[in-house]
């Protein structure tokens, strides 16, 4: 693991230690691979957040796997699925699973965990700043790009109903270019959107964990400041890592709140995503 402590003005509270690491690609296979993995976050951290591609192709017999690996976590686990995990089409038996082992699935939703609020969605694709896709031209790329609006909707709904101090954001796909530097530039548009960006520079957060660019940039910031912390296992392991550990002050220590999915955004905050 490799730590980050970026504090925020709090009022006094117990430090709540977070492990972040996503594309885990699990599959039975593996079993047995990661136990120690789990145990260690167990003893070195009170949440653990979880970014997306948890599985190879999205089957049950998949997370069931990987769950149990996890068996022995007492540590809550928050968490948002990526693309591999939507891959066969099965996404609400997967997060059926998760929900029944007490994991909070985030997708457009929020949960409070040790005092702590985390707000989440997969995201999606489109590009970068002035190289974002825009919806025009063809239904299909019209349909397309309005899959990355919704997706940015549904991180902003989270954030603006979440009324926490310090805000947590899970993601899968990134939010800004800037940690995706490191994989071939031709594909930067397949590996996030700056779409995503928005609502929180908008609205505000803590930090933001991702994933999905295996051999991006671990760390940068949106244009507001916030950190970005790129957390694809793959990438993470090439620094001789397994996870990374972020330590933030809790304003006060409590049990966690259920999540909560709320309608979608106004005309006006849709038409200014849409416009990237």
């Amino acid at each position: 693991m490799y730590g980050m402590n970026d504090r925020f003005e709090s009022a006094a509270g117990r430090e709540v230690r977070i492990a972040a690491l996503g594309d885990l690609h699990f599959d039975p296979e593996a079993r047995g691979q990661l136990r120690d993995l789990f145990a260690e976050i167990d003893r070195s951290a009170d949440v653990l957040a979880l970014c997306g591609d948890l599985t190879t192709h999205g089957k049950p017999e998949q997370l069931l796997a990987l769950l149990d690996e996890m068996a022995g976590l007492k540590s809550p686990v928050v968490a948002v699925l990526g693309n591999h995990d939507f891959e066969s089409g099965m996404a609400e038996q997967l997060m059926a699973l998760m929900r029944e082992r007490g994991i909070h699935v985030l997708d457009g939703s929020y949960v409070v965990v040790e005092g702590i609020g985390f707000a989440g969605t997969k995201g999606f694709v489109g590009g970068f700043g002035r190289g974002a896709l825009a919806p025009f031209g063809e239904q299909l790329i019209k349909d397309f790009v309005q899959g990355s609006i919704e997706e940015a909707l549904k991180l902003e709904n989270a954030l603006r109903n979440l009324h926490t101090e310090q805000k947590v954001v899970l993601l899968h796909f990134a939010p800004i270019v800037e940690t995706v530097v490191g994989e071939p530039e031709i594909i930067y548009p397949f590996l996030g959107s700056s779409r995503l960006a928005q609502p929180l520079d908008m609205i505000g957060a803590s930090v933001v964990f991702h994933g999905h660019a295996h051999h991006g940039t671990h760390s940068a910031r949106t244009p507001g400041g916030i950190p970005v912390y790129n957390v694809a296992l793959p990438l993470l392991r090439q620094a001789g890592h397994r996870y990374l550990l972020w330590t933030t002050p809790a304003v006060e220590r409590r049990r966690a709140e259920p999540s909560a999915t709320k309608p979608a955004g106004t005309a006006e905050t849709a038409e200014r995503i849409r416009a990237g």
